[in-house]
């Protein structure tokens, strides 16, 4: 099946190129950038790898023009598979460096590498936090076939820092970090033309998922809210996402998604009412028993039900204590 690449692409300042990457998921799209210079071309995130989507480039590339040997740069703002899949596969065709955080590489490697054990430290997680038993298998399987997605991994990989100085498509950026969604998560912002590259980060219309994993982020919706509010004071005049279309209204935004998640979890203490209940309870009354035939998305909801109960434990709204499933096997439960 071959994807139209007509109307995948917006051409915006500066010569710049917003590139529409097809997503088989929900989200239907994750943003790449095209920055041009003297010197050749920088792509940001370019998507998942898929048959399907290589193809799309190929015709992409070849329909504007660009060689492969054209595209110097390929910049990783976070190491999730909708950004990070085809790194390599970019770079072993155009010799490229890959440009990433430390943090977000190592990422990639313990969850993708080919000896992970990640796959089954999530499923096992899940179900200490009353996944149905009878949606374990599926989990399994699903968190498993990510590795073909994100193959090759980079060889050559330079690493970012925070606070340094980044130049790409002419312009001379700062680096600044955004934890919640990912670890090592990057920012771009151009202090002179007021603009922000900010992945997912900051989105319009919708919020990053904020999920909960094992041995990571302890606290992930707290990094997000902090985040949020240190980045806040960002002077910005357009916002470059991942997902969904440029922006104006960068602060407004900001504390929009503040806002969201904090009546989040509000909700949810609501919810957990005078009973326990496990986080799984919590995810389909949240999101709803539909999810169960969507193993994808139940994965992000999860995830992100599991961050809020922790933040709200933190806040002392409910407490984590010793549960029974209804096989008898103990799990995690919160009562308020």
């Amino acid at each position: 099946m071959s994807i139209q690449t007509n109307t995948a692409v917006s051409l915006l300042e500066d010569g710049w190129l917003q590139v529409k990457v097809p997503l088989p998921y929900s989200l239907k799209w994750v943003n790449a950038y095209l920055l041009p210079d003297k010197e050749g071309w920088t792509i940001i995130d370019p998507g998942l790898r898929t048959e399907e989507i290589e193809a799309f480039w190929i015709s992409l590339l070849a329909e504007r023009a660009i060689e492969w040997q054209d595209i110097k740069s390929i910049v990783i703002t976070h190491h999730h598979p909708d950004h990070y899949g085809l790194a390599g596969w970019f770079q072993d065709r155009t010799g490229a460096k890959v440009w990433m955080s430390q943090v977000a590489m190592d990422n990639a490697r313990r969850l993708w590498d080919e000896h992970e054990t990640f796959s089954d430290e999530l499923t096992e997680a899940f179900i200490q936090h009353g996944l149905a038993e009878e949606l374990v298998g599926d989990m399994s399987v699903h968190m498993s076939g990510f590795s073909e997605r994100v193959s090759p991994h980079p060889s050559n990989v330079q690493l970012l820092r925070l606070n340094e100085e980044f130049h790409m498509g002419s312009t001379k950026w700062v680096i600044y970090g955004g934890e919640g969604h990912a670890p090592g998560h990057l920012i771009f912002y151009d202090p002179v033309n007021r603009r922000l590259l900010c992945g997912d980060q900051v989105l319009p219309d919708i919020s990053p998922n904020i999920g909960w994993m094992p041995d990571g982020d302890p606290d992930p919706l707290g990094s997000f809210l902090k985040s949020l509010q240190e980045l806040w004071h960002l002077d910005v005049e357009m916002v470059y996402p991942g997902h969904r279309d440029p922006f104006p209204q960068y602060r407004q935004r900001v504390e929009g998604l503040i806002e969201h998640h904090e009546r989040r979890l509000l909700k949810m203490t609501e919810l957990i009412g005078e009973d326990e209940k496990s986080a799984f309870e919590v995810c389909e009354l949240m999101f709803g028993v539909r999810l169960r035939s969507n193993i994808h998305n139940l994965r992000f909801a999860l995830a992100e039900t599991i961050a809020h109960l922790v933040q709200l434990e933190k806040r002392g709204m409910v407490k984590r204590v010793e549960g029974e499933s209804s096989n008898g096997k103990s799990i995690i439960v919160y009562r308020r």
